[in-house]
């Protein structure tokens, strides 16, 4: 049985499109399952002046052609009130807080309290100081706060807003969101590794030749070229969704699967994670932008994208960890727009084996073993994938790589979750297993600002791949130079 939140939310941004693309779809089904009822109310705000009745009706839009029983969009829209706010104004947050406590009797709410960021993150400490300073925070219920990324630029500022963040809010009433930690198949990263001893006993440098990481996009930039022309994929997707994946498959088993304990060891990964001098950063990141080509444009045409840009829409890299279980192991990520198909997957390619019997010359075989490979997708199919070695159907003795394979059914698929559902979910029950900790976000950023401030001044030979491959030549290099290669590669 779902057990009901209560819990007043209010939304700074409730007119955005993730709003109406995401989160309102999300807290339908957490209605239709029970989790959200009675007691609770969404309070939404933004400059424009919008009236309760307009509001609730962008909200049905929002869930327009998802399934639910007769009305229950309707009862569900009743939950969803409006008030036009500046969040610069402090007057305006006494408006705020009035409504706030009109809402809370109306729901019985009992004073919990969800504040969500889904704005310009300038905006993110103004808000923070103003609820503190103008007293919206209850002293009854919970006071919890969801921040959509960006979070920071670069160390420095990342580290400010968090120092303004913490003025009002304590770490663990902060969730920082990363979308990625949403996703199915990336929480069943840790169910893969600490519930099967067959693979947590391989788990380390003994046995696991390396790690490749691919998020790759087929679309291009779209309508994000504002926002994407001043941050690129390092920012974009290395700093974040990268190295918070990363850090799951490197870090130690946690004492008990708690959040408090989970983030303990993913800090511990994270600080393992080796800092590069800007020659390493050199050598060991590949950075691309893609050109023209058949009905598409080049980045630097895009609309919105400066004509000169230097921002990278891919990259590629080789990290590594300096402790005693990763040593030696590189773990190679990847991610990119304009590539061959969108996609997220984790392979894990194990050592071969130290005598290759099958290769004996006596054997009169010219053929190698391959490597075994723990595949996880992660979308658009969920599900993991083993390759192994056996022997070829028929006279002789010839091995060949065979799959074993479990992909998720259509019906679990859409019975899972989507993203943002879950982790609305976990921050309304106070669950940070799925979110970053600041701890996690300076180290991620740490790294990454040796990589930036060596790219920023460098000029990059742009463009240097084409639409539908898998990037730039320097990405195939990097793991050839380790007499390496991509596990998903296109034959071409």
């Amino acid at each position: 049985m779902a057990k009901e939140n209560k819990a007043l939310i209010t939304l700074f941004g409730a007119a955005g499109d993730l709003a109406q693309r995401k989160l309102y779809p999300s807290l339908f089904n957490l209605y239709k399952k029970g989790y959200l009822a009675e007691h609770f109310a969404l309070l939404g705000t933004s400059r424009r002046p919008l009236s309760d009745e307009d509001f609730q009706q962008m909200v049905l839009k929002s869930v327009n052609g998802m399934e639910n029983e007769e009305g229950q969009a309707q009862a569900f829209a009743k939950h969803f009130f409006f008030q036009s706010h500046d969040v610069t104004k402090p007057e305006h947050y006494t408006v705020l807080k009035q409504r706030l406590e009109e809402l809370d009797e109306q729901f019985g709410a009992e004073g919990n309290r969800l504040f969500y960021m889904s704005m310009a993150p300038q905006f993110f400490g103004t808000i923070a100081l103003n609820l503190k300073n103008q007293d919206l925070l209850t002293k009854d219920g919970f006071n919890r706060l969801v921040i959509e990324k960006p979070f920071g630029r670069d160390y420095e500022s990342a580290k400010k807003l968090n120092d303004e963040l913490s003025q009002t809010f304590n770490e663990n009433q902060i969730f920082r969101i990363d979308h990625y930690l949403g996703k199915e198949m990336v929480q069943n990263i840790q169910a893969l590794r600490f519930g099967n001893t067959i693979i947590e006993s391989l788990w380390n440098n003994r046995y696991i030749d390396n790690i490749q990481v691919t998020l790759s996009e087929k679309l291009g930039v779209e309508e994000r070229a504002g926002y994407y022309d001043q941050s690129g994929a390092l920012r974009d997707m290395v700093q974040n969704h990268i190295m918070q994946i990363v850090a799951q498959l490197a870090m130690e088993q946690p004492v008990a699967f708690t959040d408090s304990d989970v983030r303990v060891e993913k800090i511990k990964a994270l600080r393992s994670l080796r800092v590069y001098t800007p020659s390493e950063a050199a050598a060991n990141f590949v950075r691309g932008q893609y050109g023209a080509g058949d009905d598409t444009n080049a980045y630097r045409n895009e609309d919105g994208v400066d004509p000169n840009s230097i921002t990278e829409t891919f990259v590629a890299a080789k990290l590594m960890f300096d402790n005693y279980r990763w040593s030696g192991v590189p773990f190679y990520v990847r991610t990119g727009k304009k590539l061959a198909d969108k996609f997220t997957r984790i392979d894990v390619v194990f050592k071969k084996p130290l005598i290759d019997i099958f290769a004996n010359p006596r054997m009169k075989s010219e053929q190698s073993l391959n490597s075994n490979v723990l595949t996880i997708f992660v979308e658009p199919n969920s599900g993991f994938s083993l390759r192994l070695n056996a022997k070829r159907a028929g006279q002789g003795f010839t091995t060949e790589p065979v799959d074993l394979k479990y992909l998720q059914s259509d019906e679990a698929k859409n019975e899972s979750p989507e993203p943002y559902e879950r982790l609305f979910h976990d921050a309304l029950e106070g669950n940070h297993t799925n979110f970053a900790s600041w701890a996690e976000i300076a180290y991620a950023w740490k790294f990454v600002d040796v990589i930036r401030k060596l790219w920023d001044i460098e000029e990059p030979q742009f463009p240097n791949y084409t639409p539908g491959s898998m990037g730039p030549a320097a990405s195939d290099e990097l793991l050839a130079r380790d007499g390496r290669q991509w596990v998903y590669h296109l034959n071409h």
